[in-house]
């Protein structure tokens, strides 16, 4: 009989949350022993982590109280003694040792620690707690932002699972990797990996996990613009969390659907507020308790308030969408590592196209400039880039100097990206602003350099355009030449 890790009380085959204590069941029921002695550490639904995506975790820790978690290392310490003593394993209480640290948000030891419990399986050639270790320090590298070394751990969990055909845990390493593909824009192979776990969950009929797959691969559908498979996705989801009594999996779906309808644009915006509005009321019943505590709810309703405000914004509703932006900002705040969170950038950029629709250039520069700070410490050059170009356009408006500065940085940085359309743009922006400054043989260069980049693109019209400029201003003052 399986038995809800929460409450103890009997659980039924196909519950995913527990009747009995209202609990979303996050854990593998097929492990008794695990579900016997420990309770899942994520922050309480696989579909409600800091990504609202279902990063998993593989091995189950404990949820404790935070003045119980130093005696509970300590016990663990004298346990791992005894038995290097008489030469026993150490593995799974070095993972119930990492879980404690991680549970104290104290991530260089929680990583430590499971390298350590990684170096005891290789020894003891356990392949399936090999690949349970790579996910585990995954997700933590993953957590303090070191993407490249996460996708390597990842990669070698996938690569121990795919050796003793444990599809379940399969699938849910894929959607690991592909969500920090997602995180540093890497689309085609974040694309690759939902794409390879929604396919073995639907050969392996695993409907749980085709449901939380094709919840992720939603929001690349976004970025692709395939809003009818979208939608085919998410009204499929939403009947089925709802049918099963899952409040966490309707939250996550009502936020993607609340997204979609935003997205088609303002025949639909009655629609978005709905499914924005529903997700909250739902997230607002949730009890707040140590299951459920501020930090997690903070990580489900962000997203929410952001497109709560953006709807706020798009129909002038000034006042009420910096309330819902900072409220989003505030909970992301809440949530976040140690090391911040990249999704911060997002609000902020909100806040700055919410002060510039209203010509408070000043604040309207300084979020924008917070959020390129965020861009900028996580690496994410191209969104840093196209913020640098967004202020350069402010400033146009009244500081011209400041406008070049801008435009100069953003191009450097475009180049280096080769973001050929980009870089044609700034030039010929720069030219127009030498030009009205009468500077004309910079304003020349500049646009005989645009026109080089337009030329690379086939862009005829800008071509066209660019030769005109040229000759106008070579036909105005002969002795440039």
């Amino acid at each position: 009989m399986k038995i809800c890790p929460y409450c103890k009380n009997p659980l039924q085959e196909h519950w995913s949350y527990c009747s009995h204590c209202n609990k979303p069941l996050i854990v593998n029921l097929q492990n008794q022993e695990f579900l016997d002695n420990i309770i899942h550490n994520s922050i309480g639904s696989p579909y409600s982590n800091s990504d609202l995506k279902a990063n998993e975790r593989l091995y189950d820790f404990n949820l404790i109280q935070e003045d119980e978690i130093d005696s509970n290392i300590q016990k663990i310490d004298n346990l791992i003694e005894d038995k290097i003593k008489v030469g026993e394993p150490i593995g799974f209480l070095l993972f119930e040792k990492s879980g404690l640290f991680f549970s104290k948000k104290d991530y260089s030891i929680a990583l430590k620690t499971l390298e350590n419990a990684l170096n005891n399986f290789i020894e003891d050639n356990d392949i399936l707690n090999c690949a349970i270790s790579h996910n585990e320090i995954g997700l933590i590298q993953e957590e303090l932002g070191f993407f490249d070394n996460s996708i390597y751990n990842f990669e070698k969990s996938i690569e121990y699972l795919s050796k003793i055909n444990d599809f379940n845990k399969l699938i849910k390493v894929y959607n690991n990797i592909a969500n920090v593909y997602y995180l540093i824009k890497d689309i085609e192979h974040s694309y690759e990996y939902y794409d390879k776990a929604l396919k073995l969950a639907e050969e392996s009929n695993i409907i749980t996990e085709e449901i939380k797959t094709s919840s992720n691969i939603v929001d690349i559908l976004f970025i692709l613009k395939d809003y009818d498979k979208i939608d085919k996705f998410l009204k499929r989801n939403l009947d089925y969390f709802r049918q099963m009594g899952d409040p966490y999996g309707s939250i996550i779906t009502l936020t993607k659907i609340g997204k979609l309808y935003y997205f088609l644009g303002p025949d639909n915006f009655n629609l978005s507020f709905q499914a924005l509005l529903e997700a909250l009321e739902i997230i607002n019943k949730i009890k707040i308790e140590k299951n459920f505590s501020t930090e997690h709810k903070a990580k489900i309703e962000w997203e929410v308030l952001l497109y709560l405000g953006k709807l706020s914004l798009s129909q002038s509703k000034h006042k009420e969408a910096e309330d819902y932006f900072f409220r989003s900002l505030e909970s992301l705040r809440i949530s976040e590592t140690e090391t911040g969170d990249i999704k911060e950038s997002i609000v902020l950029e909100s806040l700055g196209k919410l002060f510039e629709t209203v010509e408070d250039y000043r604040k309207s520069i300084d979020y924008y400039n917070l959020a390129g700070a965020v861009y900028y410490k996580f690496g994410d050059d191209l969104s840093y880039a196209e913020l640098k170009y967004k202020l350069a356009q402010i400033y146009l408006e009244f500081d011209e100097s400041e406008s070049i500065r801008y435009f100069e940085e953003s191009l450097d940085i475009f180049k280096d990206l080769n973001y050929l359309q980009k870089i044609a743009e700034i030039l010929h922006k720069l030219g127009d602003i030498y030009a009205n400054k009468e500077i004309l043989e910079l304003a020349i260069s500049y646009f005989q350099k645009a026109k080089e980049y337009y030329m690379d693109l086939n862009d005829e019209y800008n071509i066209k355009l660019l030769t005109e400029k040229i000759n106008s201003l070579v036909d105005s003052n002969t002795n440039i030449f």
